[in-house]
């Protein structure tokens, strides 16, 4: 495509310096409007409207049939754009709608997720990223297949993957359905499949390469809707424009105030709607210290693993460009992840704080009851107050308010204009369609290019290999929009096992054989069938109501998966035959930093 190929990606600033500019123009459209008496519904429905018409534009525009523009985008995107575009791609509805509310209920203990979703990075540079692309495939079962031979070790990391990746997209789809119903004030069951049509409309035609696009966009406005009530906020609080080296203080003043309130477990939950019952600020050490590197290693290990991340390293046009991406992506992600905690802490404290206009706790329930908020938000089910001592008096303990929402509620809760929520409706609709536009895309790709053309069917055209991608692509959406209906867990629960998945039967594997010439297939795939089994396994005994070991609950089972991966497949790859010498020549040539590509994907 010409549009693509030639002056699009020649002239990217400008296409989105220009597009930047539209987006502001339009939110201070939406503000001028509001002053003048438009509704927050109206309001609502247009951002989301506005920004689903510009990424299904961007999605139709990068439509194709090639092959190669499809699986990789033709391995044309510039590192900094690849960097943007991956930010966006982990930049989940679990960073954006979930992660500041789990360090709001949570505390410290879930800034475990920050340090291991930010960390795990350092593992992509360093392990994986710049040696799959030099290696020259196009999936993660490509690389598996291809590296140690033979269908079933394909077929092991396919299987993988779906899993991994299915059970982190029904948590992105979650987050659409959680906006929309708010947003549109419409049924949480309708607004999940109102998230899929606009997941559908980036990823279904242009593949690769109209995700890559969208992801671009879909970051810029996820970023400017996170930080901006963020600034706000903090102006207001006294904490300056960039509260993020001084907002200690309001973390101690939230200790204080928990303190003075009495914060304590409440006596029962209110239609499973989640209460605070975790001190914000609260570092400890022993069997908790344990618990928070548990977590943040197997974030790390999991981010190291997903191929819908791996994929994005795909599509650079060289192993140098791979390694500068994972640096962009870092910054940018680092932009969101260093904001988080901020935004849990400014948010608290205007719950909490006396001293501030909008504090609700230590109010009578009639007065808190009529606020607009907290009527909008218990109408749809995720917010909602009880009285248990009957005292009239909103306590602590007698708040309750899903996770989830905290983030998408912060505009009101802090009271600022409306139009500041349909921006931040808008950045966490983005932030969930990006991540599923590449979730469905890994499983798609995986499920046409890895199971379909080179098992089933090794002599499909083009056009059948693209059309079955396209069809599978759509299926797999809908079941997933299915189950994220039923809500069987939290949106960052969710996710959380979707890494632990990843890394329990793809870490090791994808690591080592990279870097362990002698590893073979027989230990590959008793590494990631032992692993994802063990994973599996421990999942189902601890989710079941057994008893965790060592501390290692339903969010952290890839340590349980992890070590019996490696243990696994050290011992069956030393037992059987070494790889062949073509194949340990090839190894070595992936580390060598320079060169072409190892093998020509097709």
């Amino acid at each position: 495509m010409s549009f693509l190929k030639g002056g699009f990606t020649a002239n990217l600033g400008k296409v989105y310096a220009l597009y930047t500019l539209g987006f502001l123009a339009f939110f201070v459209l939406m503000a001028i409007a509001e002053q003048f008496g438009a509704s927050a519904k109206l309001i609502g429905i247009l951002f989301l409207l506005f920004t689903l018409v510009i990424y299904a534009l961007i999605g139709w525009l990068s439509r194709t049939m090639q092959v190669d523009a499809y699986y990789v985008a033709g391995r044309e995107v510039p590192a900094v754009y690849n960097g943007m575009a991956t930010a966006a791609d982990w930049m989940s509805g679990a960073s954006f709608v979930a992660l500041a509310g789990g360090v709001y209920f949570g505390g410290y203990p879930y800034l475990g997720f920050v340090v291991g979703w930010t960390g795990g990075y350092v593992l992509v540079n360093a392990l994986m990223a710049p040696y799959l692309r030099k290696f020259g495939c196009y999936t993660v079962p490509d690389f598996i297949g291809t590296r140690y031979g033979g269908n079933f070790a394909r077929f092991c990391a396919v299987v993988i993957l779906v899993v991994a990746s299915f059970t982190y997209v029904t948590a992105q789809i979650n987050a659409t359905g959680t906006i929309a119903s708010r947003a549109l004030g419409i049924p949480f069951g309708v607004g999940v499949w109102f998230g899929l049509l606009g997941i559908l409309l980036c990823s279904m035609l242009g593949g690769m390469r109209g995700v890559t696009w969208t992801q671009v966009a879909q970051y810029i406005v996820l970023i400017i809707a996170y930080l901006v009530p963020v600034i706000w906020m903090s102006n207001v609080q006294g904490f300056g424009i960039i509260p993020h080296f001084s907002y200690g203080e309001g973390a101690q003043r939230i200790a204080e105030l928990e303190a003075m309130y009495g914060l304590s477990a409440a006596p029962e939950r209110i239609a499973g709607v989640s209460v605070l019952t975790t001190p914000h600020f609260d570092p400890q050490g022993g069997m908790d210290s344990w618990k928070f590197f548990t977590l943040a290693f197997c974030m790390m290990a999991g981010t190291a693993s997903l191929p819908h991340i791996l994929m994005r390293y795909f599509t650079t046009p060289s192993v140098r460009s791979a390694r500068k991406s994972v640096a962009w992506s870092l910054l940018f992600i680092f932009l969101l992840y260093f904001t988080a905690p901020v935004l849990a802490t400014l948010t608290k404290l205007q719950l909490l704080d006396p001293n501030l206009s909008t504090a609700v706790i230590g109010k009578s329930f009639a007065e808190v009851a009529a606020l607009d908020w907290v009527r909008n938000w218990s109408e749809v089910g995720y917010l909602a107050i009880k009285d248990f001592n009957g005292d009239g008096i909103l306590q602590l303990n007698e708040f309750f308010m899903r996770a989830d929402i905290v983030v998408l509620a912060t505009p009101e809760i802090a009271g600022l204009p409306y139009v500041i929520s349909g921006l931040v409706a808008a950045g966490g609709m983005a932030a969930a369609m990006s991540t599923a536009d590449g979730l469905l895309l890994a499983i798609a790709n995986a499920l046409s290019h890895d199971m379909y053309y080179k098992i089933i069917d090794p002599n499909a055209d083009t056009r059948k290999r693209l059309i079955v991608a396209r069809v599978i692509l759509v299926l797999i959406g809908i079941a997933a929009a299915l189950i994220a209906s039923l809500r069987l867990t939290g949106i960052l629960g969710a996710v959380a096992w979707a890494f632990c998945f990843a890394c329990s039967g793809l870490f090791f594997p994808l690591a080592l054989g990279i870097w362990w010439k002698r590893a073979n297939a027989a230990g590959a795939i008793a590494g990631m069938i032992v692993g994802f089994g063990a994973g599996s396994w421990y999942l189902y005994h601890v989710y079941t109501g057994g008893a965790p070991w060592l501390g290692i609950d339903h969010i952290r089972f890839g340590m349980i998966g992890m070590p019996a991966s490696l243990i696994a497949m050290i011992v069956v790859t030393l037992l059987t035959p070494a790889p062949s010498k073509e194949i340990q020549d090839m190894v070595d040539e992936v580390r060598v930093p320079t060169g072409g590509t190892v093998i020509q994907a097709h």
